[in-house]
């Protein structure tokens, strides 16, 4: 275990490791994007390695794909699967009924559409991600290149009749140009700091011509296992209401520790 591993990075492990748990022989589950899911395909992989454990995993981004092949997680396409078993992704924020911002890696249209083509989506996040009200993270919202100066004026005029604190909107960079996403749209970044009714604005912003999608997942997700980085483990679940209260031994093999540039 390297010794240099930041107590968020711990965090996220344990609540990886936790939610692969879950996973039962042959099925087929949605692989998330960002860093605390990236150690999700490890800790898969490393089941598939040392148990034999059969899974088919359908990944959200390139990157996630790529990830999984190194790896050597079986892949596919949800085309091909078209239902999952599963889904197992990361959250840039979460509210007590288990609400999400999520698109802080640019790939929430992917992960949307998976996450809504699964019997179950489970949430792994560090301590840090868990809120009161959503907002304080920039949500994020996909739109089509074409156009899309006049999206932003249209979203933040609409903005103007939400229940929301702040109404900046900013177009996310790569440098020195937009940011490209998977199905090649950019991303708009809103800077509310509080969301009053975040189900009303998911509605409202789906309607704006030049909208794709947006990064507020309601009603989708139904566990959360949330990390801690002393190795405690949460496990909510939002339909039978019950919590459970656990513990990650900490002792991972260096395959799963090993930078692959995810």
């Amino acid at each position: 275990m390297p010794a240099d591993l930041s107590p968020i990075d711990k965090a996220k492990f344990v609540a990886a490791k936790r939610a692969v748990d879950l996973i039962e022989d042959r099925m087929t589950v949605g692989l998330g994007t960002g860093s605390t899911a990236a150690w999700m395909v490890r800790c898969l992989a490393e089941r598939v390695r040392e148990e034999g454990l059969r899974v088919t995993g359908v990944p959200t981004s390139r990157r996630t794909a790529e990830l999984a092949r190194q790896l050597g997680v079986p892949i596919t396409t949800l085309d091909d699967a078209k239902w999952l078993d599963m889904t197992i992704d990361g959250a840039d924020e979460f509210d007590p009924a288990l609400n999400l911002i999520k698109g802080g890696g640019a790939a929430l249209l992917q992960e949307k559409i998976v996450a809504t083509a699964s019997d179950q989506m489970v949430v792994i996040a560090d301590a840090a991600k868990e809120v009161t009200q959503l907002g304080a993270f920039p949500l994020p919202v996909e739109v089509i290149p074409f156009g899309w100066q006049t999206t932003k004026a249209l979203v933040e005029e609409m903005l103007v009749a939400m229940d929301v604190m702040n109404r900046d909107v900013t177009l996310r960079m790569n440098g020195e140009a937009p940011l490209v996403t998977d199905e090649a749209n950019y991303i708009l970044d809103l800077h509310l700091k509080r969301i009053g009714n975040p189900r009303q604005l998911a509605m409202v912003l789906n309607q704006i011509p030049g909208v794709v999608e947006n990064g507020l997942f309601i009603d989708i997700c139904d566990i959360v296992v949330i990390g801690h980085g002393d190795g405690r483990v949460v496990l909510r679940d939002i339909n039978s209401g019950e919590t459970e209260d656990g513990r990650v031994d900490f002792a991972p093999t260096d395959n799963i520790f090993t930078d692959l540039g995810d």
